[in-house]
């Protein structure tokens, strides 16, 4: 099939005065008027880009990755039962949305013959205790490969959760049980990079210009994806496709930049929130892999100049048609206070046929019509209700669920938050807020070196007055 039939398209009508009135639509005079910032920030990108700053964007071309994580996963098809992913944040969400929308719904329920030798997929993205023990009844670990992902090498959560199953793989294989275990890790750096290179466990490296959140389409997440038999070819190549697209200036044509445009807007005049909504399940993991992407990247104290801003709008997940009976009430009639942007697929893979036996109203329409049909229309009834009452929302469209479009939507939203820090004339790309928080939790933990760096927020906590019903 033609690539333009599999490209994904943004439907922003929903978002213009044709359809809303102001100051809830957007004039095209509000969008054009964004032109010449838009065309100063795209060559910026582009130079940027040349001095390697803009890594993520260059990662659908790096072949030779893919070529050696496919590489890894074919020797060792066959050979494990379970694959248990141990990360947290940037290092888990992107693997699970690709598991989650490229693999069979109920893909570790299967038998193993319907496998097809790929093992059952596993993401430890927490460190609930009660989660880790529990897992310990469900996997044998001498039948596991555990994938350990950290950037840094030593994020305390993935490094805790590591410490937790080596000493089951030690007890169970004794010195075997590196043949279990491989790292994604910066190439240089790190606990886990010195580990790899002491005691000579595969790894893979991520490269050290691409952020954590940025970092879905590394071995971060190709390796889970390659072990679970996604075609990452494809996935890189949709994402290509993408980045093409989105290296036309002009806002009409460029749906990365417009995507970034049109919620800048809306920030502006007061709608602080966007609801990401995927009418699939499948696409329900990338909707709350783009909560990372967009409130870590845009959420920030200060501006480039370092003056106080605490900017950054909120990024909230729901679900069709599940959601339409949980928070679709406050969405249409609450405050008007919020953007939606819709995820819809065109064309499941399965299709849902319905047969009633009963003459009764509340059957009988559904006789000779389909799942698909009803998903179809849920989805557009939420719209037309959200637009009725004035709330602004947008589509992203899928032809299908495939690698393609699925490499296409993560890099649009990539680049699109790239943009967006640019708009709001932030630093897209750090996460002091995070970083904060990481050094309290090392000194409370006992980590040398980071008691005074904690002291003050350590004091807080001494001071702090409890009130205990």
């Amino acid at each position: 099939m033609e690539k333009e039939a599999l490209r994904v398209r943004l439907d922003y009508s929903n978002m213009m005065a044709d359809n809303l009135p102001k100051p809830h639509g957007l004039s095209e005079y509000q969008i054009t008027s964004f032109q010449v910032r838009t065309t100063q920030i795209h060559h910026d990108f582009l130079r940027r880009r040349e001095r390697g700053e803009f890594a993520f964007m260059d990662l659908p071309l790096r072949k030779e990755v893919a070529e050696e994580i496919a590489q890894f996963a074919q020797s060792i098809r066959g050979r494990f039962e379970n694959y248990v992913h141990l990360g947290i944040g940037g290092s888990a969400l992107g693997p699970m949305a690709l598991i989650s929308a490229l693999k069979h719904p109920y893909h570790n329920l299967l038998p193993q013959e319907k496998r097809s030798g790929e093992p059952r997929m596993f993401f430890l993205d927490n460190i609930d205790p009660d989660t880790f023990t529990a897992l310990l009844d469900i996997i044998d670990v001498k039948k596991t490969l555990f994938a350990v992902v950290t950037k840094s090498g030593g994020t305390a959560e993935t490094v805790a959760s590591y410490l937790f199953f080596l000493q089951r793989l030690r007890a169970a294989l004794g010195e075997k049980y590196r043949d279990h275990l491989v790292f994604v890790t910066d190439p240089i750096r790190g606990f886990l990079r010195k580990l790899a290179r002491e005691e000579n466990i595969r790894s893979f490296a991520i490269d050290p210009a691409v952020g954590g959140r940025f970092s879905v389409l590394t071995p971060v997440g190709l390796l889970p994806a390659a072990i679970a038999g996604i075609d990452i070819d494809q996935l890189l190549n949709g994402a290509a496709y993408m980045t093409r697209i989105c290296q036309l200036e002009t806002i009409a044509e460029n749906p990365a930049y417009l995507f970034a445009i049109l919620n800048y807007l809306a920030y502006q005049e007061g709608k602080r929130t966007v609801v990401m909504m995927p009418y699939s399940d499948r696409l329900y993991r990338i909707a709350d892999w783009f909560r990372q992407l967009w409130a870590e990247s845009l959420g920030k104290k200060v501006n480039r100049a370092g003056q106080e801003v605490h900017i950054g709008p909120l990024p909230v997940k729901a679900l069709g048609a599940t959601d339409q009976h949980s928070q679709v009430q406050l969405y249409v009639e609450g405050p008007n206070d919020k953007v939606f942007v819709f995820l819809e697929v065109e064309q499941f893979d399965g299709r849902a046929e319905l047969q009633s036996p009963y003459s009764e109203a509340e059957a009988s329409y559904l006789h000779g019509k389909s799942l698909n049909e009803l998903i179809a229309a849920e989805k557009r009834a939420t719209e037309l209700a959200l637009t009725q009452n004035h709330r602004p929302n947008m589509t992203f469209r899928f032809p299908a669920v495939s690698p393609f479009t699925v490499g296409q939507i993560l890099q649009c939203l990539e680049i699109a938050t790239a943009f967006a820090g640019e708009l709001f004339d932030i630093n897209a790309f750090d996460q002091p807020g995070v970083e904060a928080g990481k050094i309290a939790t090392y000194a409370l933990m006992g980590r040398p070196g980071y008691e005074e760096k904690a002291r003050p927020m350590l004091e807080l906590w001494k001071n702090r007055k409890e009130y205990v019903v």
